[in-house]
């Protein structure tokens, strides 16, 4: 299952009672490049900025992610936009738009929105304290497992099952649980230790990129999770970011919100 931007490739089945959700109003549409360029600089810099106060972070994270999904209709401004980042920000903005384009291709538009059942993320606090507790324990990069929990579930908001029968937060099927899984799938706490379990059997921490290959064997899967894992790396406030981007799902008709609910 793959979550992030666009909602889940592998797609969860929902709830078959729930209302179909409806696209949502967002931000006016950056018409250039440079407006584009403008927007992510002004997003990038403030969510890295220690001084940003909570609230201001989960804004400037949305027009992130709106300005990124606006990148990924128009693929041919990439360069202009590098152009116009400053030095510092360029390697983020590649990387994201990295692993968007990999979650793209493993995401394709669906005809309408699913029915998933979007629920709250627990708090990022909370979640980075069991990162690390998996990266202690597995001595898996706990940026890794961020990326990976951003893609599968948008950090635990997607609470459906994958048409494949993957459940739980990491989204895991139950004869791999029953292997690498201790406690309950559906526990955010518990499936972030059993994925870094599952990846130290596979390789890590000295061979990443075949661990996650392993989670997803799927190359643009193992490119979206390395890219996003590294700016993590470059910076833990793009954790910050990522964790307050919101549950959007590619459709013929362009990215759709989904409502919590």
């Amino acid at each position: 299952m793959t979550a992030v931007l666009y909602g889940c490739g592998q797609h969860p089945a929902g709830s078959a009672n729930r209302p179909p959700p409806s696209p949502s109003p967002t931000a006016p549409r950056l018409q250039s490049a440079a407006q584009l360029a403008s927007a992510l600089t002004a997003a990038e810099t403030g969510i890295r900025s220690p001084s940003t106060p909570d609230a201001r972070v989960a804004e400037l994270a949305h027009q992130q992610q709106l300005a990124y999904l606006e990148l990924a209709g128009h693929p041919d401004w990439l360069p202009a936009v590098l152009d116009a980042m400053p030095p510092t920000l360029k390697p983020a903005v590649q990387n994201n738009f990295d692993a968007m384009a990999g979650v793209a291709v493993l995401n394709p538009p669906l005809s309408s929105p699913p029915s998933w059942h979007v629920v709250a993320a627990p708090p990022p606090d909370q979640l980075l304290s069991y990162y690390r507790e998996a990266e202690q324990a597995f001595g898996v990069p706990w940026q890794y497992l961020a990326a990976i929990h951003l893609i599968e579930t948008s950090f635990s908001r997607i609470d459906s099952d994958s048409t494949a029968g993957a459940q739980g937060p990491m989204q895991f099927v139950p004869s791999t649980w029953a292997e690498y899984g201790q406690g309950d799938i559906h526990s955010t706490h518990d499936a972030i230790l059993a994925a870094a379990r599952y990846l130290q059997a596979s390789g890590a921490p000295a061979q990443m990129a075949v661990a996650v290959h392993a989670y997803n064997p799927d190359d643009h899967y193992v490119t979206a999770v390395t890219a996003y894992a590294e700016n993590m790396k470059a910076d833990q406030r793009a954790f910050l970011g990522y964790y307050h981007w919101r549950v959007y799902v590619a459709t013929r008709a362009g990215p759709t919100f989904l409502d919590p609910g």
